[in-house]
């Protein structure tokens, strides 16, 4: 889905600030909510895509205004009240006021998520297009290479296509995945720096023949 999590490309946010010797963790509350997170996973109370879909879901101040693993709490408390496993009653009394869950799921549920795709369409030097789709569910394709032309550079594993994870409950669709190198003016014309090559990790059904 375009969301205000999705800010690759985007202008107006400033440098990336790296934190010299940044530690994994800045505070308990952080080691306990990826605790908290690993073991929902583990349990079967979520998987990948369904987890990054109610991160995304997050109101965009709410999603702005907090950090890396207050995402993921919010992302597995607003599962859970999803799934019927906790209601937002019981979720604020725990945490002692209230609590701020992502915005309801928009997107059809998946039924039928289609057949397996085993072999790869492309291969090294093949030039691609990403397909210019824009769902409001679930995807792992990047706003800002839709619709850019780029050339693949190293087929990857086949794997389930989050877009799937997402909205089909238990079913999956595997498909290959490839590595695919974007030139930086195809990307952002006059204003992408000379030289610089962008390398971007892609399912086979977000790419079509250049």
């Amino acid at each position: 889905m375009d969301g205000i999590h999705d800010l690759g490309g985007m202008d107006g946010f400033g440098p990336v600030e790296v934190e010299p010797d940044e530690p994994v963790f800045h505070a308990d509350w952080e080691r306990h909510a990826a605790g908290i997170t690993f073991a929902f996973f583990m349990m079967g109370g979520t998987n990948g895509g369904q987890f990054r879909h109610s991160i995304e879901r997050m109101d965009p101040a709410h999603y702005l205004g907090s950090s890396y693993y207050e995402h993921w709490a919010t992302g597995v408390a607003t599962r859970l009240v999803d799934a019927g496993k906790l209601t937002i009653d019981e979720l604020e009394a725990r945490a002692g006021g209230r609590f701020p869950l992502s915005r309801p799921e928009q997107a059809a549920a998946i039924d039928d998520p289609g057949p397996d795709v085993g072999a790869p369409r492309f291969g090294p030097g093949d030039a691609v297009r990403v397909r210019n789709v824009h769902p409001i569910g679930h995807t792992r394709c990047p706003r800002y290479i839709r619709g850019k032309a780029g050339t693949v550079v190293r087929n990857d594993v086949i794997a389930s296509v989050p877009d799937i994870e997402a909205h089909a409950g238990s079913h999956r669709r595997n498909e290959p995945t490839y590595s695919v190198a974007f030139d930086a003016a195809e990307l952002w014309g006059a204003d992408g720096e000379p030289g610089v090559t962008i390398h971007v990790d892609l399912w086979d059904s977000y790419l079509e023949p250049a």
